[in-house]
């Protein structure tokens, strides 16, 4: 009885050690995270690394190396000690490409000739907004965004302050446990002076994106400048779309070169450090509207400019010249002839005024 009582309360005090108090690590999903455990200097140094859901060898490493002969196997490949730190009392484990189901607590169990010792770490995960889009079509503004974790909110606001007016609530999907979202404003008829913004919150993690007021810029030459305004020059993307649907280019931060698309490489000459566009050698074919979306890490700002080609009056057209030069040569054939009329007249003017040759008279 006594033998049943003895196994009872291990079993009892591991179960109680595995809810034993521990750090909690907050970690993003694909990157990599760290699990941390210290103990205290010594000889014959073990480790063992177990994930307690499923009690899951995660990393052992023992007899100065590390031994990965029994780990899981959704573990292998991506679990490593800082093996110059062990002789020192480091033994935190270093996961990559963290994925939802790492989740969980973990065990750090450290053996030295100087006794042994278990720490615990929560691993909870969060997988941020990367991106919000937000555009307009008509009167309605749409904004959304996936592959997020855990589950996001979204919330609408104005610059200045209004009342909006949102036309669903938003809709939360999951789709391998990610959480995408998205949500409808509707814009006000007459209101055009307002800048629009969303924000989507899930975790510690928020990100928002705002739709600037349009404007318009009238242009009477083959070169223009179309403003993208941003007092941030470390941008994390730049994409610039004509009409919606066509790419003109995408820059992935400022440090790198901006790609062009193929039918755009003759329009675009340059993109300045706040990611304005200068295009060149334009027609009445590139007239439309022209967006700007430039996210850093914390936010998306997107700017539309409907552009309009006016024809220049200070330059001349074919049909100018044309007409030009038919009148030029129109006057010049009746300079020609009447300078021939007036040479002409003169002329005979001329011979009808000349005196008559006196006679010789005969002999």
């Amino acid at each position: 009885m006594s033998g049943i009582k003895r196994v009872t309360f291990f079993y009892v005090l591991f179960y109680l050690k595995g809810f034993a108090k521990g750090d909690t690590e907050v970690c993003i999903l694909k990157e990599s995270c760290i699990l941390p455990c210290s103990f205290k200097q010594g000889d014959k140094v073990l480790v063992h690394w177990n994930q307690i859901k499923g009690n899951t060898l995660v990393h052992s490493y023992f007899y100065d190396r590390d031994q990965l002969e029994r780990q899981g196997e959704s573990f292998k490949g991506r679990t490593s000690l800082f093996q110059d730190q062990i002789s020192k009392g480091n033994a935190s484990l270093r996961l990559t490409g963290v994925k939802l189901e790492d989740q969980g607590r973990y065990k750090c169990y450290t053996s030295t000739t100087n006794g042994s010792n278990d720490s615990f770490v929560d691993l909870n995960l969060e997988a941020p907004p990367s991106k919000v889009g937000i555009q307009q079509v008509g009167n309605r503004i749409t904004c959304s965004s996936e592959e997020i974790y855990p589950q996001p909110e979204l919330t609408w606001s104005s610059s200045p302050p209004t009342n909006l007016t949102v036309a669903d609530t938003p809709t939360v999907h999951q789709k391998e446990k990610l959480y995408s979202i998205s949500s409808s404003l509707i814009v006000q008829v007459g209101v055009i002076d307002l800048d629009y913004s969303c924000t989507i919150s899930a975790g510690r993690n928020k990100r928002r994106a705002t739709l600037f007021k349009p404007a318009s810029i009238n242009i009477s030459d083959t070169k223009s400048t179309i403003p993208c305004i941003s007092s941030n020059t470390h941008f994390k993307s730049l994409i610039w779309t004509f009409n919606h649907n066509q790419n003109i280019l995408i820059q992935t931060s400022a440090e790198v070169p901006f790609k062009v698309s193929e039918e755009w490489r003759k329009h675009v000459k340059d993109v300045s450090e706040s990611g304005s566009l200068v295009l060149q050698d334009l027609t009445s074919l590139q007239e439309g509207i022209y967006t700007c979306e430039l996210s850093t890490a914390e936010e998306t700002h997107v700017w539309s400019t409907a552009l309009r080609i006016e024809e220049s009056q200070s330059t001349p057209t074919v049909a100018g010249i044309t007409v030009g030069v038919i009148f030029l040569l129109v006057v010049l054939a009746i300079c020609i002839f009447v300078i021939y009329k007036w040479f002409k007249k003169k002329s005979e003017g001329g011979e009808n005024n000349r005196e008559p040759e006196a006679e010789i008279p005969l002999k």
